[in-house]
């Protein structure tokens, strides 16, 4: 057993103690352990063998001997019990937003409500409501998160996506008699979330290498095999998650690959535009072929494709039928934004407040990164939960700061917080302290319940506030987990141009908030955007590039962000709003 699939035994049994009404310090035992088998940089196997496992803090001589038995034999008795003694339905219900272990016992103790289906009749027919703890907007509350699993079912974050397709082409591009190979669809347009995988693959031979895709290590199940297509569930853990999706392999010979690239990676309404200019000269194009009865346009990649059909070369990013095809007409399509034009990056977090790493080590993995900069957006005082700083803190960081800037060289640290949004849309610092930052990111992590035009006024009155330099995360959205709260986004965008805001993209990938259309829009009415990582963590860092490719699909170049920049340039302009402010 790998250390992913220990850390996922574990987690189980923490989440499955908590259903039981055990004690939380006992489950969160596991899960506090499930975290610290997956973070051990020493081989798990070796440490069993040494009998030096009951040595790492959190791993007392129970858990050791649970994870000895986990990994020796492949299962754990003690899970398999846990699992027996509940309904599987009961973790299922989990996943709907707002619903804990302790809401899901008592609607099993009460209503003996054990799968997602009973609780939407029960909820539908008023039963819930009348619960202790519970209550009408409760009961909606449920329904609503219910509709939203309908909605997202099947859906996987791209990040995850990506290391899973990434994985399975890296072992398809070595297979004998492969000639050209990409990954298609959604995860090469990179969609926020993909439904399935598409590897396409060009051969003069296709049975060997479906036969060869379908014994990939990966692959835990075989759903169809014929002699150019294959498809398989496969599976494998991505950043501690484990991934389940849908792989399709194609394969067409190398004549024929451009066009089915262009096929398959899509979209469907880009691919019926480019279809309808091939009509227009008079030819048929499909995933085979440009052509038509008396002749075919070879083309030995994309851009011949575009070309022919009177269009410069449009990026996978781009075609989303949003303009493109009139931009391409008039050869107008831009330059985009690439990973290597970031060079550093704001709204980060540090052990001053919820981040798992030090000031230090947080600027050293920036500069190891290729970055100029990092720049600090630790908590403001408000949110409690995440440690959040009063001024005092602040100024003891600031001094760190001003001390570890004149120890580092090759990168700099830049002073700014990530300051709350309060309820009545006022900064959670006074004006005094706000103004001993070089930046200020604000942003909103409570009260999300408030109507569209409350919550859209809240934030257009932060963004009114003169030290306020960019707003972070716009609609709060957890992807596949939370849908953002009720805004009017185009009219925040509006209240940013004027008063010469920046926007953030941030890239964490639960997040990608503010999305590819609204950056595309922000772009359009001038706005400068951010592309913000938001790391708690060294790892987290490199996150950033997840928010390129959110700028890319926005049809950002490097110029439209104001992180391309040097570190004199950004100080530069940051020192100039600063003073604007004062002015």
């Amino acid at each position: 057993m790998t250390k992913d699939e220990v850390a996922d035994a574990l987690n189980e049994i923490g989440t499955l103690l908590e259903l039981k009404g055990e004690n939380t310090f006992r489950s969160n035992a596991y899960h506090n352990a499930a975290r610290t088998i997956q973070q051990l940089p020493d081989d798990l196997k070796e440490l069993i063998e040494q009998n030096k496992l009951g040595e790492i803090r959190g791993i007392g001589d129970a858990l050791s001997l649970k994870i000895t038995t986990l990994v020796t034999t492949g299962k754990l008795p003690y899970l398999e019990d846990l699992r027996a003694s509940l309904p599987a339905g009961l973790v299922q219900m989990l996943r709907i937003q707002g619903l804990g272990p302790k809401k899901v016992k008592a609607l099993y103790d009460t209503l003996q409500i054990d799968t997602i289906e009973k609780l939407k009749l029960a909820c539908e027919a008023g039963e819930v409501a009348k619960l202790k703890g519970f209550g009408d907007k409760t009961q909606q509350k449920i329904l609503a998160g219910i509709a939203h699993l309908d909605k997202i079912a099947g859906r996987v974050r791209i990040d995850l996506a990506l290391g899973l397709g990434a994985a399975l082409l890296e072992q398809v591009r070595e297979f004998p008699g492969v000639i050209r190979s990409e990954l298609c669809g959604s995860v090469r347009r990179r969609k926020e979330t993909v439904a399935d995988l598409d590897i396409l693959v060009s051969s003069k031979d296709a049975q060997p290498i479906m036969d060869a895709f379908v014994k990939l290590p990966e692959v835990v199940e075989v759903l169809a095999q014929g002699p150019t297509k294959s498809s398989v569930l496969a599976a494998m853990h991505v950043h501690g998650e484990k991934v389940t999706m849908q792989a399709d392999l194609r394969v067409v010979t190398d004549e024929q690959y451009p066009f089915a690239l262009l096929y398959f990676t899509g979209s469907k309404e880009h691919n019926i535009r480019l279809r309808q200019r091939a009509i227009e000269r008079e030819l048929t194009l499909n995933e085979y072929a440009l052509a038509n009865e008396k002749k075919s346009v070879k083309c030995k990649d994309e851009a011949e494709i575009f070309k022919a059909l009177g269009l410069e070369y449009i990026p996978p990013e781009m075609r989303e039928d949003r303009g493109e095809i009139e931009a391409g007409e008039k050869k107008a399509i831009p330059v985009l934004i690439e990973e290597r034009d970031i060079r550093g990056v704001f709204h980060n977090h540090t052990t001053y407040s919820d981040g798992a790493h030090t000031l230090e080590e947080m600027a050293l993995m920036a500069k190891r990164l290729g970055l100029e900069y990092f720049g600090v957006g630790d908590h403001s005082q408000s949110l409690t939960i995440a440690r959040g700083l009063p001024p005092g803190a602040v100024r003891k960081q600031w001094a760190e700061i001003d001390r570890l800037n004149k120890k580092l060289e090759g990168v700099q640290i830049i002073k700014g917080t990530e300051v709350d949004i309060l309820e009545d849309g006022s900064l959670d610092y006074d004006d005094e302290l706000l103004a001993g930052f070089d930046y200020v990111v604000a942003s909103v992590h409570s009260v999300f319940g408030m109507t569209e035009e409350v919550m859209t006024a809240r934030v257009c009155k932060a963004l009114s506030h003169p030290a306020l330099t960019m707003l972070g995360h716009a609609t709060g959205r957890l992807l596949l987990r939370r849908e953002g709260y009720k805004i009017n986004l185009d009219e925040v965008l509006k209240t940013a141009a004027k008063y010469g805001k920046m926007i953030e993209i941030n890239a964490q990938p639960t997040r990608l908030d503010l999305d590819w259309i609204h950056v595309k829009r922000a772009k359009e009415l001038g706005i400068p955007i951010v592309i913000n990582p938001d790391a708690h963590s060294t790892g987290e860092l490199v996150l950033y590039k997840y928010g390129v490719q959110v700028a890319r699909r926005g049809w950002l170049g490097k110029d439209d962000v104001f992180n391309t920049r040097s570190f004199a340039e950004v100080m530069k302009e940051l020192k100039r709003r600063k003073q604007k402010v004062t002015a």
